[in-house]
């Protein structure tokens, strides 16, 4: 049993956080890595256990163009800084691993430079691939090389020349000496050389019990890296998906499907890595059409089998739309001190962490059974927990098999009879995580589901609520707009659940005409 198996990880994007510069000028060191450590505190009072941070090391400009792996990047600090940063994590309890960009380098990368400076003569000619002294490229270098993306700012590594493979483990050996790092992310896994990766992890279990090596991974069988000779995880991005387009489209059965999807490729000992958005999608409360639905997500990020992550900010329910050139609004620098620690967002984080921290056991280990599932409800068992969800807009109410003679909501407190079977009402948009009750059961008391409502959907319902309650039996024509949409909003009922958009449809709709032909228009 290693550490990252039952943890319950925080990220950062460090350049971001801290308001760095967008490009770096190598002068002197500015301390802005120093200003993050208040965050550390909120990690630890989140229920996070770890934390993902990075990029880290002197670069150019995102980070993830290394032009020295052994200094901090100096818009960030020292090297000092990051040490004093990961000891008080430590001290906090919070394990803490790096971004390890090894597919490729940056320009002003010692190796880089001298094939600039000495071209064919150079001694690192075959430290990158497919260096070419016929070719050109944008910055008129008189050759040209394979690079990451598409980006020559990025110049790819040659990771079978024996010369970087010993390098990069280099690299791993001093960053857990200097820093006593526990672990890595390992950036563009995907495309990274499976011998690499293989020497990556011989140094992984060299340097440090326990080290972890978690890999960016796009798509694929994730097994061809999480497997005992690579890696210990990779992204789960096939989940990632899945979360919220399941909710999006009123559809759990893609969820569930992809739980079981993933869940056939590897043993259960490999734990992937959940995440609902990071430093490169978009946020999950912009991705969701339906704000409400946060609720839901976050609980199924939380108990589904994996090891759940939060992106720095998004426990506050903060936006971020991705750009068509720019990944800025993705990585905004926040004031901690700005922020609401009793919003409602930050609220359900904090409780779904004490009932990670609480029910580690069932939720890092126990089995995944699935109990119930329909487009706009699903339901599942984590070793004795129960876990329900809907993201329906209306109140829901079914039966799933429970042995235990009652259970208790470990998010709202209600008690549920069953003793065979047990009956879940779930308001709209909303989840619960049930625990067979002990008698000592300690519930969260997160906040309720109509807190994770926009505040649109809340004045479209109370604008609804003073329609009147019966209209007149008189011709549409003859009907106030008020009765117009009073029977529209009615017809909508009669033919299934209201959604907040369909209300709010109605309700800014004040043309008579129009609503007169609405209201026609049903059968």
């Amino acid at each position: 049993m290693a550490w990252y198996d039952e943890a319950v990880f925080y990220h950062i994007y460090p350049l971001g956080l801290a308001g760095a510069p967008k490009t770096n000028d190598y002068s002197k060191p500015v301390h802005r890595l120093n200003t993050l450590t208040p965050w550390i505190d909120h990690i630890a009072r989140h229920g996070f256990t770890a934390l993902y941070i990075g990029p880290l090391f002197q670069s150019v400009g995102h980070g993830y163009e290394t032009t020295d792996y052994k200094t901090l990047d100096s818009r960030l600090g020292t090297n000092d800084d990051l040490k004093a940063f990961v000891e008080t994590c430590h001290k906090a309890g919070i394990k803490v691993i790096f971004d390890g960009v090894f597919n490729h380098t940056g320009r002003d990368f010692f190796a880089f430079k001298d094939i600039q400076k000495n071209r064919e003569a150079s001694p690192y000619c075959d430290w990158y691939c497919s260096v070419n002294f016929w070719g050109n490229n944008e910055f008129n270098d008189g050759f040209s090389y394979d690079n990451w993306g598409g980006y020559n700012i990025m110049a790819k590594l040659n990771q079978r020349n024996p010369a970087v493979r010993d390098y990069i483990c280099d690299v791993i050996r001093f960053w857990v000496s200097e820093f006593d790092v526990d672990g890595l992310r390992l950036d563009a896994a995907d495309v990274l050389d499976f011998d690499f990766m293989k020497a990556l992890r011989r140094t992984a279990d060299e340097v440090k019990n326990d080290f972890w090596l978690m890999g960016e991974v796009i798509h694929g069988d994730y097994s061809r890296w999480a497997n005992a000779q690579t890696l210990h995880s990779v992204t789960n991005y096939t989940l990632h998906k899945g979360l919220y387009s399941g909710h999006n489209d009123h559809n759990y059965f893609e969820i569930a499907h992809t739980v079981k999807y993933t869940s056939g490729m590897l043993p259960p000992s490999v734990k992937l890595y959940n995440f609902v958005d990071n430093h490169d999608v978009e946020r999950i409360y912009t991705k969701l059409n339906n704000k409400a639905h946060y609720l839901p997500v976050h609980i199924l990020l939380y108990t589904l089998p994996g090891v759940p992550s939060v992106y720095y900010g998004s426990e506050f329910g903060i936006e971020g739309k991705k750009e068509r050139f720019s990944d800025d609004s993705l990585r905004p620098a926040i004031k901690l001190d700005e922020q609401d620690p009793k919003n409602p967002y930050a609220k359900l984080i904090r409780a779904l962490g004490k009932i990670h921290a609480d029910y580690k056991n069932e939720l890092a280990w126990g089995d995944y059974r699935e109990l119930y599932l329909r487009t706009e409800q699903y339901a599942f068992a984590r070793g004795n927990l129960i876990v329900a969800v809907n993201n329906a807009d209306s109140k829901a109410t079914f039966e799933v098999d429970a042995p235990a003679a009652s259970y208790v909501g470990l998010l709202r407190g209600k008690k549920v009879s069953a003793g065979g079977k047990m009956k879940i009402t779930l308001p709209a948009c909303a989840g619960e995580i049930f625990a067979p009750d002990s008698g000592d059961v300690k519930p969260t008391k997160a906040p309720k589901a109509k807190a994770f409502r926009k505040p649109e959907s809340k004045k479209a319902e109370a604008a609804a609520a003073t329609l009147p309650k019966k209209v007149r039996n008189v011709p549409y024509e003859e009907m106030t707009v008020e009765e117009l949409q009073a029977v529209i909003l009615a017809k909508m009922a009669s033919n299934g659940p209201v959604t907040d958009q369909m209300r709010r449809d109605v309700m800014n709709n004040v043309w008579q005409d129009s609503l007169v032909s609405w209201a026609k228009s049903f059968r």
